[in-house]
């Protein structure tokens, strides 16, 4: 290729500068695309070629069509190698512009796999892939043989939405039917699962040329529905390197993204062990990076970007080069985040040397990320400040019964 490869990055909500200037850093011509209500947010102008704007909708909504039509203009003086969706919001605006323009990377049967929580839990049991018991909600007779044949309690999830938001749990047929009844039209966005009590793990990944090339798994120490349902304070960290339970999970996000249909991308995957059995199951994945702050956590482990490494990834696919990692290391790290009740509270308790990051952009918010050698103290130091945070600081908003945008 003897011009720049040159990315269109769509992202719908204010996240992906890392991944703006790692591609730009890579040598890539970057054109971007975000909402109108956006454009006074700090991106990272330094790295964006051209920036455009769209007008949203209700629920932060795009007309495609207008999308569509703006490009097709674009297109006819600039050549687009990739467009690449920066939120998880925007996988399946990526998947119809490619589909439209032939543009190679993820369409729209794809997507699926990674957005519709649903379409996710079809297809990993159709692959063979452990997952709770599930139905969709579209059938009166097919949710009453569900709750029949898969004891209580259930979770209620929406199938689109990127958090614990708008999760239900439900322990009785008549509490299922009456959610089910305030969900009206919605009821089909929305599937029924089996709850079972366990420990939650994600898996932060990327993958080129259909296989996993980098994984750093880690564990909620406080689940993502805890968080926002029951206003706890946000925990995770890496698992013990070279446990059964980081080699099991390596294998787990492999089959899973190898049964999606995943070629080239970052990944966030999320898997339950149960304490019933102590067997793992699949709970969702995406084609981003995690949120809450876990990139920066699994950066200071492995020194893996993952916001630029991603980047430097499609521009190397693109350009039909051989990516290579950086340099990987292995340190223990965690993470710590709360809601506060000052605006801008005073961390400076937290003076441990192993303090590597503290939360600097979210007011109300308090955040810190701790390193170690060694495992043990990580978690030492997550379960102390978990303490001293709930009496200094810690404030909560219970979550909606009912997504929003």
């Amino acid at each position: 290729m003897d011009r720049p490869v040159t990315l269109l990055c769509v992202s719908s909500y204010f996240k992906g500068n890392d991944f703006l200037r790692g591609a730009k850093e890579a040598g890539a011509k970057v054109y971007f695309l975000t909402s109108k209500k956006l454009e006074d947010k700090p991106w990272a102008r330094e790295a964006i070629d051209e920036i455009f704007y769209i007008q949203q909708g209700p629920e932060n909504q795009w007309h495609i069509p207008d999308v569509i039509e703006g490009l097709a203009w674009l297109m006819r003086s600039h050549k687009i190698d990739r467009i690449v969706a920066l939120d998880d919001f925007d996988v399946e605006k990526g998947a119809e512009l490619r589909e439209h323009f032939r543009i190679p990377g993820m369409g729209q049967t794809t997507a699926r796999h990674f957005r519709d929580k649903l379409a996710m839990r079809l297809k990993a049991a159709e692959e063979g892939v452990r997952v709770p018991a599930f139905s969709a909600l579209f059938n009166d007779n097919e949710i009453n043989d569900f709750t029949k044949n898969v004891p209580a309690p259930w979770i209620v999830k929406p199938r689109g939405q990127a958090s614990a938001t708008g999760m239900k749990k439900v322990y009785s047929t008549d509490e299922l039917w009456e959610h089910l009844r305030k969900l009206g039209n919605e009821r089909h966005q929305f599937l029924v699962e089996q709850f079972k009590p366990g420990d939650v793990y994600h898996v932060d990944a990327l993958s080129e040329g259909g296989k996993v090339i980098f994984a750093r798994v880690s564990q909620y120490l406080a689940t993502p529905f805890e968080v926002a349902h029951g206003g706890g304070i946000f925990r995770s960290a890496i698992v013990p390197f070279g446990s059964a339970d980081e080699k099991a999970l390596q294998k787990a996000t492999s089959e899973v993204m190898t049964a999606f249909g995943m070629q080239y991308s970052a990944s966030h995957t999320e898997f339950i062990k149960c304490h019933d059995d102590g067997q793992f199951y699949f709970l969702e994945t995406s084609s981003r990076v995690g949120g809450a702050h876990i990139a920066e956590m699994v950066e200071y482990s492995s020194n893996v970007n993952m916001w630029r490494e991603w980047a430097k990834l499609e521009v190397a696919v693109a350009g039909g080069k051989k990516y290579e990692l950086p340099k990987l290391r292995k340190d223990y790290t965690g993470i710590i985040v709360s809601l506060t009740r000052q605006e801008w509270p005073d961390d400076s308790q937290f003076n441990d040397p192993e303090v590597a990051w503290r939360m600097r952009d979210m007011d109300h918010h308090i955040g810190l990320i701790v390193r170690s050698p060694k495992h043990e103290r990580v978690i030492e130091l997550l379960d102390e400040y978990a303490q001293r945070i709930k009496r200094d600081y810690h404030a909560s908003a219970p979550a909606p019964d009912k997504p929003t945008s």
